[in-house]
């Protein structure tokens, strides 16, 4: 029986090709769409869970606040690993990771770049899960001077990663380190990324306030990182409040697990996915899978007079309610089937730009073959039954004699229901577009927006060798004799890369910081650093080559300072800014810059000390303007004149406009995402109009023939063909405008500036959607205007 309903269907849908055509394309690409984000979706959520302890795995984070200020930090000191294991019990194991253990390495003739290599404590392989190829992963890092290669790392530098234990290698000639491990590559969904980890130095030390490490704690049962976490003030109290007294502080264990998608913090490891957007694309995954559906259903509703007599024959010969559902769920079974079909087909083809547009490496069997293909099946099944429900109920459900005259009856709840399916559609559609619209001119604003400076022809690189930092002078002095270089400048940091430093600022008199203590952004400058960057001074003067202002101690601070302090006159100003020893160190404020993001937008401009360098080797990162003319010419000018300084070394440059720029890739990333699913949402939901319009002018054929003979022009046919439809698109537009302008609200909320919500947004959006749907339907209702209208009135 089962087989004789597939062999009706199979027929059914070969007689109706070009509506089974409509509705296969359709969902097979629903399928598509929804697979693949079911895929990005999935690779999301599975950061860090390839670790065998992830469930008791914690990230410890600091969160501080004060009036006008606070700080979130994602690192802390040196001392938080070893205070955590001696004052919890709950704590079995703390380790401590350091970011800044790249470099070059030397091996024989061979040298190597590698920036990605951190510092770690020795008992970080007993919280995290890394397979070994060799050595021994208790003692790998347990002595000074040690180091664990991946085995990326280890064939690149020893072409065979077997022979790569007990070799030494130096970073800088002459810092060795013995390999005591290599281990396979960490996986690609982790959050935290190396290619070699290094031991700490036997001596490292650090105080409270100094954070430049991340802490990780393996608690012994999941749930005690509550009772950690209430007992955050003691902790602060005990260790912390003599340094950041005034300050409300709370200690916060962050599950492994969650720091991808959900931590947001200062000082993150790398860049991190977005949770609001694992929810955004799994709905619009299921809305772009609805739409396909819908299109079936309503091609197969508003098919119904066709298959009016046929239902009312087989009722006749015998065929009961349940037969004639079981013969529809067939037929939107096997279709649904060739569409995830066809869809797979899809997928393999499009997965390849997929992966390029989104950084992934995805795979169609993502899961594993037998689990995929068991997924699909399982998929093409449920999607068959679910879009077959309502025509199944429906079709099975006329009445015998009214059907075998090819009475219909009242269908004026049908048409409802096939009209809300519609408009449902556009709904979904008009949202997508305003939410695409509002990314692109958000991004667009970050890019484009004035920062306070002029980020154009700018290029930053650091400066590897000390011996090159102490002569940052004469390097500087002989770029200048090129005129395709501009001007050149140094400083302690690369601005754009979401990585300033910090300090404490008013420390009191006793040493200790004073009830109204803030933590302010610290970039130490040189003196030609604010005409380089072309910042402007609101007080004072900027740096004066020489001596006296850093024997004196002078700072420039900017105007975000100045309005939390109230300052009206904060010229000449002597404040405390640092203990040396016991001895509490004051600077004069010389100068008041212009508020300039050394952050992306993300971020509120913070307020700011700019201080010179005390010593030659805080001259480590080098700012180039270059002139428009001739860049090429300029950059490799710059490279012969550094070689003469640094042979050893070549530049590795950033320009400044890309180190904004690439803290929105995800953003762009999504973006790029939702704009390619919204055109996806477009192209079925019109297919979809394709076909009902389709249909509807072969129901009226003789109508559209008659109406021609009596002299109905073209437009006014493809006028009464279309307005129905396009009326539902305009109901749509007015239904998706408050739910587009609260979610694309909350979007925009996650920056720090941000552009305007206009009312034409929506109003455009409504119009695109109008025309897209009118032109899709003007296509069909044009052909069929233009058709003889003999043949119309000989048609059956």
């Amino acid at each position: 029986m089962i087989k004789n309903y597939f062999k009706i269907a199979w027929r059914n849908l070969h007689k109706h090709r070009f509506f089974s055509l409509v509705n296969i394309c359709g969902l097979a690409i629903g399928v598509a769409a929804f697979w693949i984000i079911a895929l990005y979706v999935t690779d999301e959520w599975s950061y860090d869970r390839y670790n065998e302890k992830s469930d008791r795995i914690f990230r410890v984070a600091q969160h501080g606040k004060w009036d006008n200020g606070g700080f979130n930090l994602a690192i802390t000191s040196v001392p938080y690993a070893p205070a955590l294991k001696a004052d919890y019990p709950e704590v079995e194991e703390a380790i401590r990771i350091d970011q800044e253990g790249g470099g070059k390495i030397t091996y024989g003739d061979k040298q190597i770049d590698a920036g990605d290599i951190s510092f770690a404590d020795a008992a970080i392989f007993n919280v995290f899960t890394y397979h070994f190829l060799s050595g021994d992963p208790e003692t790998a890092l347990s002595k000074p001077n040690s180091i664990v290669l991946t085995k990326t790392l280890a064939e690149k530098i020893f072409g065979d990663a077997t022979y790569a234990v007990d070799k030494t290698i130096y970073f800088d000639k002459n810092d060795a380190q013995t390999v005591t491990g290599v281990i396979n590559d960490v996986p690609a969904n982790s959050t935290f990324k190396f290619s070699a980890l290094r031991s700490f130095n036997a001596n490292l030390t650090g105080n409270w306030p100094a954070a430049n490490l991340f802490t990780f704690v393996l608690l012994k049962n999941h749930d005690d990182y509550k009772k950690i976490e209430a007992k955050s003030g003691a902790f602060f109290n005990k260790y912390l409040k003599p340094y950041f007294a005034g300050v409300k502080y709370n200690m916060e264990l962050q599950p492994l697990t969650s720091i991808h998608l959900h931590s947001k913090l200062d000082y993150e490891m790398g860049n991190s996915g977005n949770i609001a957007y694992m929810y955004v694309f799994s709905v619009v995954g299921l809305l772009i899978l609805a739409i396909a559906i819908i299109n079936y259903v309503n091609l197969t509703t508003a098919r119904s007079s066709v298959r009016i007599k046929e239902i009312g024959i087989r009722k006749v010969i015998g065929s009961g309610k349940a037969n004639l559902i079981m013969m529809f769920f067939a037929e939107s079974i096997l279709l649904a089937t060739l569409a995830t079909v066809a869809g797979m087909l899809v997928i393999q083809t499009a997965i390849p730009y997929f992966n390029h547009l989104s950084g992934k490496g995805l795979d169609i069997w993502y899961f594993g073959t037998a689990k995929s293909l068991f997924i699909f099946a399982a998929f093409a099944f449920i999607a068959g039954i679910i879009s077959g429900i309502y025509p199944a109920l429906f079709l099975s459900g006329f009445k015998t004699i009214p059907a075998m005259k090819g009475q219909l009856g009242n269908q004026s709840s049908t048409i409802i229901f096939r009209k809300g399916l519609v408009v449902f559609q556009f709904v979904i559609t008009v949202v997508m577009i305003v939410g695409s619209s509002v990314i692109y001119q958000q991004l667009h604003y970050v890019l484009e927006k004035d920062l306070g400076f002029n980020k154009s022809q700018v290029l930053t690189f650091h400066i590897n060798n000390k011996g090159a930092r102490a002569k940052t002078e004469q390097i500087k002095a002989q770029l200048l004799q090129n005129p395709l270089i501009q001007s050149v400048a140094a400083a302690g940091n690369p601005i754009g890369n979401n990585d300033i430093g910090s300090m404490g600022f008013n420390i009191g008199t006793d040493g200790r910081n004073s009830p109204d203590t803030k933590l302010v952004e610290s970039l130490i400058i040189d003196e030609d650093f604010i005409p380089a960057m072309q910042i402007k001074m609101v007080q004072g003067r900027n740096f004066i080559k020489g001596v006296s202002d850093t024997a004196n101690h002078a700072i420039l601070v900017n105007e975000t300072l100045v309005k939390e302090y109230g300052w009206k006159n904060p010229i000449g100003k002597r404040v405390p800014t640092g203990v040396d020893h016991g001895v509490v160190l004051y600077s004069t404020i010389v100068g008041v810059t212009n508020d300039f993001n050394t952050y992306s937008l993300q971020h509120k401009i913070s307020p700011m000390v700019l201080n010179l360098p005390y010593v030659s080797n805080d001259k480590d990162n080098l700012y180039v303007r270059l002139s428009k003319n001739n860049i090429p010419a300029a950059i490799n000018y710059l490279q012969q004149v550094y070689a003469q300084f640094d042979p050893e070394n070549k530049i590795d440059y950033h320009f400044l406009d890309q180190n904004f720029a690439a803290q929105y890739q995800s953003e762009q990333k999504q973006g790029n995402l939702l704009l390619i699913f919204t055109v996806i949402a477009i192209a079925i939901a019109c297919l979809g109009l394709f076909g009902l319009v389709t249909f509807t002018a072969q129901q009226r054929v003789k109508e559209i023939g008659i109406r021609k003979v009596l002299g109905a022009r073209i437009s006014h046919i493809v006028n009464m063909l279309a307005k129905e439809l396009v009326l539902l698109v305009l109901v749509a537009a007015v239904i998706a405008t408050p739910i587009a302008w609260f979610a694309i609200s909350k979007w925009l909320q996650s920056f720090a500036y941000r552009v305007d919500i206009h009312w034409w947004i929506f109003l455009g959006a409504g119009i695109i959607a109008m025309l897209i749907a009118f032109i899709t339907i003007s296509i069909r209702s044009v052909k069929a205007a233009l058709a003889n209208p003999v043949k119309s009135l000989k048609s059956e």
